[in-house]
């Protein structure tokens, strides 16, 4: 691990571990994987963008439905992911990140247009990501089940979910926090 720790100063990492919700300990193996996805890269620049293609390749991206969003949630590049993103991601979807947190992200990655509503395509979106197929539900089907979940979370009855209606809705699920977490 001393390799690995030479990468950063001290004062670097304690301005990561400020920044996150992980340990050093946690902060240098993140940057272990991270830099793993191209080694050549990241040994002339640590702060190398990799390609999203590269980065969802990591097992624990590679068949979640949502990583094209979780790229462009936490990327501040539309071209790849530096160290930094990928270490923000990594630390919202760890244990210590606050349920508060995670349900921030969750919002931002669920709003596929970027609209600050979770609108009914927003739902038809999702719901056809988790069942993993398009045909999964007649459209009759698709349109009462989208119904449904407006009339349980949809308090101001505007047809779309603001971040306060997703978020009380996301507080009567106690596994949210359990089930919203990626672990290298």
């Amino acid at each position: 691990m001393g390799a690995v720790q030479s990468v950063f100063t001290e004062q670097e990492l304690d301005n990561y571990q400020a920044l996150t919700y992980l340990s050093k300990r946690a902060i240098l193996n993140v940057y272990k994987r991270f830099s793993s996805l191209n080694p050549t890269a990241i040994l002339h620049d640590k702060n190398a963008r990799m390609p999203f293609s590269t980065v969802t390749d990591i097992q624990e991206l590679r068949a979640n439905p949502f990583k094209d969003q979780l790229m462009k949630v936490f990327s501040s590049s539309p071209d790849g992911m530096t160290f930094e993103d990928f270490l923000d991601m990594i630390s919202v979807f760890s244990d210590e990140a606050p349920k508060s947190v995670k349900v921030e992200y969750a919002f931002r990655i669920y709003d596929f247009d970027g609209d600050d509503m979770i609108s009914s395509n927003d739902l038809k979106e999702v719901i056809n990501r988790l069942t993993g197929d398009d045909n999964a539900f007649t459209e009759g089907e698709m349109q009462l089940l989208i119904d449904n979940i407006l009339e349980e979370s949809d308090l101001d009855v505007d047809d779309a979910l603001s971040f306060a209606e997703f978020e009380h809705v996301i507080s009567k699920a106690p596994d949210f926090s359990s089930s919203f977490r990626i672990r290298l």
